[in-house]
């Protein structure tokens, strides 16, 4: 089937799959590129995943951090998009194959589908322990959160009430920091005085860790810093701890059972399944082992970006982080422009302009350059950086005002339960 709006166009054909930061950038970076561009993603909308914490605690809505990618490519005439899910790819015929069984044909191929939660194995635990990759899974979470306060208020058991008190956030990584740090702000703060049978100060948030410190891939003075910042808070973390079980009941954390039905998986990912068809060599995490230049070996006009992505730099394999999908997906973009004027290719060099994470209101840990940085300063930079990420003018500014008014009221604005049947399931 031809999918191209534009005819029978002659210029070469350039297929995304992937609406994130990668898929997106590449796109945008081939708007004065003589090709046709078909983006491809099985939902509507850009999701800005930094801030879906936020979602998940109640801070902001879905609306404020994501995007249609229709209206973000509206003005850009040589990109179409289409909302369907790619379940493989023919690298023979060059072309993806849809869940309708239907082929679009490529010239060019970017995969930029992005990562889900990994349970190690475990997958019969995520029903009992959402992660946190979608829209639907920070809505799951912020129902379970706030219903949990609710029937604390209703219950006269002393032992049901505890268990509804209780969250346990499994993975130190800088999703389950910022969970941790928000959960604890929700009870101490927000809900403080919205109940009369309950106190929420009597809360007991969990942060669980297998490695020896909190967000092990910053420096271990960051770590300490972030690790005092969420005892502060009253944050309960353990390390070198692991989860063997989880239930409907509750978490078995190292030696001890914790009673509660308030698990969230924030401890890895695992790249989408949609790479295997690619045959190519994969690691332990599932991602492309791509070449330098981010295409897969013996398929120049194939790239892998972002969080499905083995690529290398001085230190390593980079992080599935937003800045390097942003400039992976900017690079391949630079690549078929080059291939298209006959010049050279040149490999992906990693800009790394630093790392950071928020604990809470004014606590923050950043890695900027060389400097290092903690407290009110690191909190205002990750503001600064994650206002200029976000896509439209109208979300800067809604998100903005958003954390204005939290930081002076200490309110969340999105405190509604409009689902009870998803958080029980």
């Amino acid at each position: 089937m031809d999918f191209t709006r534009m005819g029978k166009s002659l210029k070469p054909k350039v297929v995304i799959v992937g609406g994130g930061f990668g898929g997106l950038n590449a796109a945008k970076a081939l708007a004065k590129t003589a090709v046709d561009v078909i983006l491809i993603d099985r939902t509507n909308h850009h999701l800005f995943q930094p801030l879906l914490y936020q979602v998940a605690t109640a801070a902001l809505s879905p609306g404020e951090i994501a995007e249609p990618i229709r209206a973000i490519f509206k003005r850009q005439k040589n990109v179409l998009v289409i909302m369907i899910e790619v379940i493989a790819i023919d690298k023979q015929e060059q072309k993806v194959v849809l869940n309708n069984k239907e082929t679009i044909d490529f010239d060019y191929l970017i995969l930029a589908p992005g990562a889900s939660h990994s349970y190690f194995g475990h997958y019969e635990w995520e029903k009992y322990a959402p992660g946190l990759k979608t829209v639907t899974d920070a809505l799951k979470i912020r129902e379970r959160i706030l219903l949990s306060f609710e029937r604390a208020e209703m219950t006269q058991d002393a032992a049901k009430r505890k268990a509804y008190l209780t969250f346990v956030v499994v993975g130190a990584g800088p999703t389950g920091v910022e969970m941790a740090g928000a959960i604890t702000e929700i009870a101490c703060k927000t809900l403080l005085e919205d109940f009369r049978n309950i106190n929420p100060i009597e809360t007991r948030v969990l942060l669980v860790e297998g490695c020896d410190r909190v967000l092990p891939s910053y420096s271990p003075k960051l770590s300490q810093h972030a690790l005092e910042s969420l005892q502060q808070l009253g944050v309960e973390v353990k390390l070198n701890t692991r989860v063997s079980n989880i239930t409907t009941d509750g978490v078995q954390v190292g030696d001890e059972w914790i009673y509660t039905p308030n698990v969230i998986w924030a401890a890895g990912n695992v790249t989408s399944p949609l790479v295997k068809t690619l045959k190519v060599d994969l690691d332990k995490a599932g991602r492309v082992m791509v070449d330098p230049d981010l295409s897969i070996p013996d398929y120049p006009n194939i790239f892998v970006i972002g969080d499905a992505a083995h690529c290398h730099n001085e230190s390593g394999p980079l992080p599935g982080l937003a800045p390097v999908a942003i400039q992976q997906g900017k690079h391949v973009a630079q690549i078929i422009r080059c291939s298209l004027a006959g010049e050279n290719r040149t490999p992906f060099q990693y800009k790394d302009r630093g790392m950071m994470a928020t604990i809470g209101r004014a606590k923050a840990v950043a890695l900027l350059g060389r400097m290092e940085y903690s407290g009110l300063l690191a909190w205002l930079a990750w503001c600064l950086v994650h206002i200029m990420f976000l896509i439209s003018f109208r979300n800067k500014v809604l998100v903005m005002m958003e954390w204005m008014w939290a930081y002076i009221t200490y309110q969340r604005a999105a405190r509604l339960i409009t689902d009870r049947t998803s958080a029980d399931t």
